[in-house]
């Protein structure tokens, strides 16, 4: 149970009626890691904020190939399901928990109202949909301007900053955030493990580069 303190504490700077609203008509949701949250052609009817664990948000083609987005942490919420929920439309990408992940659901028509009557939270969603523009702008850059070890590199250091120096992740995983092979990933990891960057272990990782 999440009580108002630890959502100050996440999501500082907000009105005292909003925190009040928000413990009042908010709903706390839990979902194991690995379990999908969100569906491409999914009506959105709440949009939510990460209180703990870590939910990935990725394209997928028609034959189940994924292409990684980004990810939502603690103390951010999901821009797309703001939008597709403010204009009653539908997802147009999957979203998946990553880890055990703990969020407060809004529902829909709160949405409007909020955003009229609270200055704090119409600047909070401007903040979020601009938090994940970059994050995209970051993404399409890593792709169209980086080769693979580049993107490599680029991809496990968030892994760190998130999940701290050991990161469990396979290689398949890793390969299929870049939208590469396990082969590839895995001849490039091997070689920083080399270089004396990381140490491989059975799915997992541990950075030791300082």
């Amino acid at each position: 149970m999440t009580d108002e303190k630890t959502l100050r504490q996440l999501f500082p700077g907000l009105e005292e009626g909003l925190y009040e609203e928000l413990m009042e008509h908010g709903n706390i949701k839990q979902v194991p890691a690995g379990e999908t949250m969100l569906a491409i052609g999914q009506p959105i009817r709440s949009t939510l904020l990460v209180l703990d664990g870590v939910i990935k948000l990725y394209q997928e083609d028609g034959e189940g190939s994924e292409f990684f987005i980004y990810d939502i942490q603690p103390g951010q919420a999901c821009a797309v399901s703001m939008v597709c929920a403010f204009q009653h439309e539908k997802s147009q990408v999957m979203a998946k928990a990553l880890t055990d992940v703990t969020a407060l659901t809004i529902p829909l028509e709160y949405m409007d109202k909020w955003l009229a009557k609270y200055k704090t939270w119409h600047y909070f969603v401007i903040k979020t949909y601009r938090a994940r523009y970059e994050e995209l702008l970051k993404t399409i850059n890593e792709i169209a301007f980086k080769n693979m070890d580049e993107r490599l590199e680029f991809y496990i250091k968030n892994q760190v900053k998130k999940f701290g120096n050991t990161v469990k992740l396979t290689h398949q995983e890793i390969a299929t955030d870049l939208n590469s092979s396990r082969e590839v990933i895995s001849r490039l990891m091997k070689k920083m493990e080399k270089n004396g960057w990381i140490i491989i272990s059975r799915n997992s990782f541990e950075w030791i580069k300082e």
